[in-house]
């Protein structure tokens, strides 16, 4: 759905996490399903503030908060870091192909440098030159790293 119409629909989101919770309350109960929370409550935490500033789409975000309710708070917190990993070398690989790396780095240090200048957070992406408008988009579909690394934790590799 995120590749095909550029969206995650809620209704997809709320039932793989009703799943999600269901499979939990069969482990031992409320505790898992009061982990499960936990998993889901930090994740939006963390993802919050990436989303205010335009870093990560609300699909995306809903989209890790439904893995927590499948997952321990260490397995989702590993899940989340992966998925940045997998996201910035999709983001890189991007970048190059697009031939924009160099602006896109520069523009990246001039917001760093703003925020810390000024302690404000602003939409990240608003002030990219016209020039980087010519190509698709400034983002990546964040639905795939999220699924690979949700595999590469189920397969044991964290």
């Amino acid at each position: 759905m995120d590749y095909k119409h550029d969206r995650i629909p809620n209704g997809i989101i709320m039932f793989g996490t009703a799943i999600g919770f269901l499979s939990h309350s069969r482990g031992n109960g409320w505790q898992c399903i009061l982990s499960a929370g936990v998993a889901i409550l930090i994740s939006f935490c963390i993802l919050y503030p990436l989303f205010r500033i335009g870093g990560i789409g609300a699909g995306d975000v809903k989209l890790l908060l439904m893995t927590g309710s499948y997952f321990s708070v260490d397995m989702q917190l590993h899940i989340m870091m992966f998925s940045f990993i997998i996201g910035a070398l999709l983001s890189i690989e991007k970048m190059i192909s697009e031939d924009n790396f160099k602006e896109r780095m520069q523009y990246l240090c001039s917001y760093m440098m703003d925020l810390l200048r000024t302690g404000q957070w602003k939409l990240y992406g608003e002030n990219l030159s016209t020039n980087y408008h010519k190509y698709k988009s400034n983002k990546i579909h964040f639905a795939l790293p999220i699924f690979l690394s949700v595999m590469l934790g189920l397969g044991g590799i964290f």
